[in-house]
């Protein structure tokens, strides 16, 4: 190969680079923004020492981004490859700086655990290994719930909303980023539509706020479960979750769990028009979906409580699992066996493409029924030309195919990561059983938080291997950024001319 030759190979790669660093270096900044409140609020309730520790690490986050940003040139644009590879790589340094206001303040010294507390926050999984919250400086316990709001409508959309110069490569890096098979566009420009889905965001976040501190909860409380509610990521302040709150704030958390599961794209044009859900097929089958799931549930806790508490835990619990909460009001791994099937069942669904909830979507599951429909109608009418419609709208082949393809990779990622989870436990002998091993994964990924057996909601993390830890974290990020982010990074397309 000659020296032009090589040079040319070598091109792409020194592009995608430096693509890479900028926008991280840039994006970076945001978290040390995060950081700074999450000192002053432990300043506010006089944790001075808490909030030096907090400072330092915003200083060692900001000061990274800045030296990252200012040695590299600004792209002129950002390619679809340069995109996927910028996210892909933007979530693990995320996790890394992330963890350091826990190390620094010693609030979770090991390594494994600080960077699975903050891999569990930023894709709003709510997998914990601290037995009890509470316990935590109100700085550490804010940001910790931020890691989450900022997570759930994604720290690089927030990036194009504000930075300008991202906006020239804001539609592809919000397509590798956003929740759901394509980003909607609101309005041409991708970072008016950037701004206007996290506005929306924030004004039903602070909704939530008032409501919640009109009930039993301080206003800090308060804060933390509306940021750790809309982002769908569940973390909480109270050991019990939210078991040990009143009725009226599990109400109210239900309906924002729902709210949450829902397309923000979706919210903001039903900000004028309300008709607009009713004409939505994607949400009809969302809301379809969770009645009759609360439904089944209710009946089957009729046998051991009263009606009223049956509908509440199962409206509470049903709804949690299905957008990827991961708060409860009862622990559902004691439930009986066949609900406790059905939790498993819910922990793949999600929410609607779009919203902050995590799991497969509400879109590819319908698109997967009428697609295997539309087989089987094949299979008697050989020579019929078959249409696949999603409500009124045709869906293309090659949306099927990429739905199809994304079904594949999220069960053979599930089923090597139960694997690897029971090949790690059995090597290190745990004694981790088959129950626990199965649901932490498909929590892992679908970001929902507690599973079954010793991860239940009763239960954390803590007892697990630390192998096993970055193991989850790692499914974590793939399952916030659905999978093909961060498996593009394996690929030597993506490096290569």
């Amino acid at each position: 190969m000659t020296v032009r030759a090589q040079r040319r190979s070598q091109e792409p790669a020194v592009g995608l680079i430096k693509t890479v660093a900028y926008v991280l270096g840039s994006v970076l900044t945001f978290v040390a923004v995060a950081m700074v409140v999450s000192a002053l609020v432990s300043a506010l309730f006089s944790e001075f020492e808490t909030a030096l520790q907090i400072g330092i690490a915003a200083g060692i986050t900001a000061v990274t981004g800045y030296v990252t940003r200012r040695f590299v040139k600004r792209p002129e644009a950002i390619t679809v490859k340069q995109g996927f590879a910028t996210v892909g790589l933007a979530w693990f340094v995320f996790s890394a700086f992330g963890a350091l206001p826990y190390l620094l303040s010693g609030s979770i010294p090991g390594i494994s655990d600080a960077i699975f507390e903050t891999a569990s926050g930023f894709t709003t999984t709510g997998a914990s290994i601290l037995p009890d919250p509470g316990v935590l400086p109100k700085g550490i316990s804010f940001w910790r719930a931020m890691t989450q709001w900022l997570g759930g409508m994604g720290v690089i959309v927030l990036g194009v909303a504000i930075l300008p110069l991202l906006g020239t490569g804001g539609m592809q890096l919000a397509r590798a980023e956003s929740p759901g098979p394509t980003p909607d566009r609101l309005t041409p420009r991708f970072q008016e539509t950037a701004k206007r889905l996290w506005l929306i965001y924030a004004i039903i976040t602070a909704l939530e706020m008032v409501l919640l501190a009109a009930g039993d909860m301080t206003s800090f409380q308060a804060v933390i479960h509306a940021f750790t509610t809309m982002s769908t990521g569940g973390f909480g302040t109270e050991a019990s979750s939210i078991a040990g709150f009143s009725a009226y704030t599990q109400w109210v958390i239900t309906g924002f769990m729902f709210l949450a599961g829902v397309s923000f794209a979706l919210h903001y044009r039903a900000w004028a028009k309300p008709v607009e859900y009713a004409r939505n097929s994607e949400f009809r089958l969302y809301t379809l979906i969770t009645v009759v799931a609360v439904v089944i549930v209710a009946g089957g806790l009729l046998a051991d409580q009263t009606l009223g508490d049956a509908v509440r835990d199962a409206a509470f619990n049903t709804v949690s699992l299905t957008t990827t909460t991961g708060f409860a009001s009862a622990d559902f791994g004691a439930w009986r066996p066949a609900l406790q099937i059905m939790v498993v069942g819910l922990m793949f669904l999600g929410g609607m493409a779009g919203s902050t909830a995590g799991g497969m979507k509400t879109f590819r599951i319908g698109v997967l029924s009428k697609a295997a429909y539309a087989d089987l109608r094949r299979l008697v009418h050989p020579r019929a030309i078959l249409v696949t419609n999603f409500g009124k709208k045709r869906v293309t082949e090659p949306v099927i195919e990429a739905v199809q393809s994304y079904f594949l990779f999220y069960m053979f990622l599930f089923m090597t990561g139960t694997f690897l989870l029971a090949f790690i436990d059995a090597n290190l002998a745990e004694g981790l059983d088959l129950v626990t091993a199965t649901s932490a994964v498909a929590a892992s990924i679908g970001n929902i938080g507690p599973g079954l057996g010793e991860v239940g909601p009763t239960g954390n993390y803590a007892s697990l291997p630390d192998l096993a830890k970055w193991l989850l974290s790692g499914l974590m990020i793939v399952g916030r950024l659905e999978i093909f982010p961060v498996l593009v990074l394996v690929t030597k397309d993506l490096w290569r001319r």
